[in-house]
């Protein structure tokens, strides 16, 4: 993990906390934030009522160690009972991508992290069929070919938690990943996970979701970006976009329309994850945008 210390200037610090609500957090982060000659360039709170919590984000420019600030946040949040996490602003997160045969989310990270500074450090490729190796090899990616069947997924599953190991992944990425992650492997990465898929579910299930559409005449297309749960395509929504649709679009424009759609709404939910925007509220999420 990258330390501030090699920033120029004062390191510039972001904070993300959760804690049941209640008067006097605002004042308390805020104080020990002064007290460590911290310079508050952004911040945003939300208090939600249904679920009795307070969520908060902060970004502070503070010439003190990440040590000093973290002993001090400590004893904060022990008052408190919070949740928190404390990194450095802009610090790409270590990111493994998880692929079938579509290439369009993939690619699109890619460009994205080479072109657009998308917050990630994009390590590895994870390929249940191996079409897609030459797209990686393209941006300079390692590719791993993990073959799923019924048969071998306890295994497919044992060795992609040995790269999450191996390379030290903080985030993984559905990208159009055609296989269902068991419950033990969602548990165990919790909130580590990132799936997209279109927004017709429940709807039109299984193969050729689009021309399921196009035969039903729909007026909407979209995707949903979400963490990924043992419940299917369930878990906290982070993101969700759509495009209108009339009745002179053909199955390939809705194809191609629903593709665009999936990309940008994977690389917001992405971004917003790696620039901790993103906390968790029981099945909902909190998105600082």
């Amino acid at each position: 993990m990258s330390d501030a210390t090699t920033v120029t200037g004062p390191p510039h610090w972001v904070l993300t906390l959760s804690c049941p609500d209640r008067s006097g957090i605002v004042h308390a982060v805020a104080g020990m934030l002064a007290e460590h000659g911290g310079n508050i360039t952004e911040s945003q709170q939300f208090g939600d009522p249904l679920s009795g919590l307070f969520f908060m984000r902060v970004q502070v420019e503070s010439a003190a160690s990440r040590a000093e600030l973290e002993t001090a946040m400590a004893e904060v949040a022990a008052e408190f009972t919070m949740s928190w996490h404390l990194d450095v602003v802009g610090r790409p997160v270590r990111t493994l991508v998880m692929v079938s045969k579509a290439a369009h989310c993939l690619n699109d990270l890619l460009f994205r992290q080479r072109s657009e500074n998308l917050p990630i450090d994009i390590v590895a490729v994870v390929g249940n069929h191996p079409d897609l190796a030459e797209l990686a090899a393209f941006y300079g990616i390692d590719f791993h070919h993990v073959p799923v069947t019924r048969a071998t997924k306890a295994e497919a599953e044992a060795r992609l938690l040995e790269l999450v190991h191996e390379l030290d992944v903080e985030l993984v990425v559905l990208a159009r990943y055609m296989q269902i992650l068991s419950d033990e492997l969602c548990r165990e990465l919790e909130g580590q996970v990132i799936n997209i898929h279109h927004s017709f579910l429940p709807s039109f299930k299984g193969a050729r979701p689009y021309a399921q559409a196009h035969d039903r005449g729909v007026k909407l297309i979209g995707a949903t970006s979400h963490y990924v749960t043992g419940d299917l395509d369930e878990g906290p929504i982070i993101e969700q976009d759509v495009e209108r649709v009339d009745h002179s679009r053909h199955v390939a424009d809705l194809v191609a329309l629903g593709q665009d759609v999936e990309r940008r709404t994977l690389a917001r939910a992405v971004r917003w994850h790696a620039e901790h925007r993103v906390l968790l509220d029981g099945h909902r999420t909190v998105v600082f945008r």
